[in-house]
């Protein structure tokens, strides 16, 4: 017979360490303790692409909400998932120029922030946050649907995204697609549990310099890029701004590129980056958009914000936006002006290698054979626009008609074709590739004239 002066607090111990081990058996992966070897929880559950997801929101005063959305400060609610109920989650209204155009335009379909462990330390089967885009300006709903999709099929890491249908306090609030924010689930997940750091480079004021936000070396003070590190995802280090400092320094000069830029998937990231004809974004005017990722000293550039994508931005552009001609055939070698293109190191220090710059053309033909070629492209539009449309049907709070959501799908299909055609004639040298040959020679353009860019939704201009 066992006998011990501690042995009642021992026995208690050990039912309550049980009782612990059992609660996380049951409820870990939902608290984000995840199996080794595992794809996380959410991955499967919210993320999965192949259908329509239903996403309550629960909240006290959903019209005081509104009224302070421009704000962008987080209120708590409760959201439910699939009929899965989370409490006291954090709720934003998100975004610079579609968040104000938005009110400009007399509207309250914000896209919103839903921040798992803003109160509280709590996820969604270890994700801790993702956002529910509004398709502002994208009559067809499949903007960044597509680039995304297109960047996952180049091997680029890319936030997780499905459709979901929203409610908001028992009533129907519309389709947005919901999406993977680039944050610590997302990077445990691409990167692994010793992940590195993620940035998302932004400006303070589009009239200001900002190199930093473009990458390029100013000096080896952290002053002077504070448009990156301001906007760490994690906690930051100076020993984590001096090897991001290192980098830009390295890619500054064009040379031993490898030992600071991780080429193959910048490589693959630019093939898209450029085919999608992004005007807001690393290669357009204001040179932001994208998340960077720091490891080991080695800088990787990510897929963000493509509602302004297909040629659907108009700031600083010379031509008119309407000229579907031009950018069906844009020049995959030089996708932007020279001003920009120089000051633009990631993309021109990489072009100027000989090696890098046949990669970048052996990484278009495989987009354009395997995802046009192949009728891929076609099959996945017409999925998801057989998914979606029964949804964008009874969509209360839509940006356009039911009618215009169809011409809108056929409009971004008719323009990546068109555009997939350009690309493998700029490949085999039977359409210029550059913006100086194409000023001297059109004549082998692709013709597009049927194709009427603002179907695919409003174009804004930062201007306005």
């Amino acid at each position: 017979m066992l006998k011990h002066r501690r042995i009642d607090r021992i026995c208690i111990a050990v039912m309550a360490a049980a009782v612990i081990v059992t609660l996380l058996f049951m409820n870990g992966e939902k608290l984000g303790i995840e199996p080794m070897s595992s794809v996380p929880g959410y991955a499967t559950r919210l993320f999965d692409a192949t259908r329509v997801h239903t996403v309550d929101i629960v909240i006290d005063d959903w019209d005081a909400f509104l009224e302070s959305a421009p704000e962008e400060e987080y209120s708590p609610c409760t959201i439910i998932i699939d009929g899965e109920s989370f409490k006291n989650v954090g709720l934003r209204a998100k975004g610079n120029n579609s968040r104000r155009l938005t009110e400009k335009y007399g509207h309250d379909r914000y896209s919103l922030k839903v921040e798992f462990d803003h109160y509280t330390f709590g996820s969604y089967y270890g994700l801790d946050k993702f956002s529910l885009d509004s398709s502002f300006q994208d009559n067809s709903y499949m903007k960044t649907w597509i680039a995304y999709d297109m960047m996952e099929h180049m091997g680029v890491p890319t936030p997780l995204r499905s459709y979901a249908w929203v409610r908001v306090n028992g009533e129907d609030w519309g389709l947005f697609l919901a999406i993977e924010e680039p944050e610590e689930a997302f990077a445990r997940r691409n990167f692994g549990t010793d992940h590195g750091m993620l940035y998302k480079p932004d400006y303070k004021s589009l009239n200001d310099e900002n190199a930093d936000v473009h990458l390029r070396y100013t000096d080896d003070s952290p002053e002077s890029y504070d448009n990156i590190f301001r906007n760490a995802k994690f906690d930051i280090t100076d020993a984590d701004k001096a090897r991001v400092i290192e980098a830009i320094k390295t890619l500054s000069t064009g040379e031993n590129l490898e030992t600071a830029i991780n080429v193959d998937e910048v490589l693959r990231y630019f093939t898209v980056q450029v085919f999608v004809v992004n005007m807001d974004s690393y290669l357009g005017r204001t040179g932001h958009n994208y998340f960077l990722y720091e490891e080991d000293g080695v800088l990787s550039i990510l897929p963000w914000d493509y509602n302004l994508a297909f040629a659907t931005y108009s700031l600083g552009m010379p031509n008119p936006i309407n000229d579907s001609t031009l950018y069906v055939n844009y020049p995959i070698n030089t996708p932007a002006s020279g001003e920009i293109i120089k000051n633009r190191p990631l993309y021109h220090n990489l072009m100027k290698n000989n090696e890098y710059y046949a990669k970048y053309h052996e990484y278009f033909d495989y987009l354009i054979a395997s995802y046009f070629e192949s009728g891929y492209f076609e099959s996945f539009v017409d999925e998801t626009r057989a998914m979606i449309a029964p949804y964008i049907e009874r969509d209360p709070t839509a940006f356009c008609s039911y009618d215009d959501f169809l011409l809108g799908v056929d409009t971004i299909t008719r323009f990546c074709q068109l555009r997939a055609q350009s690309v493998r004639g700029q490949l085999d040298g039977t359409i210029p590739s550059t913006i100086a040959a194409q000023a001297e020679d059109k004549s082998t353009f692709i013709d597009a004239s049927d194709v009427w860019l603002p179907d695919m939704g409003e174009i804004a201009d930062l201007k306005d």
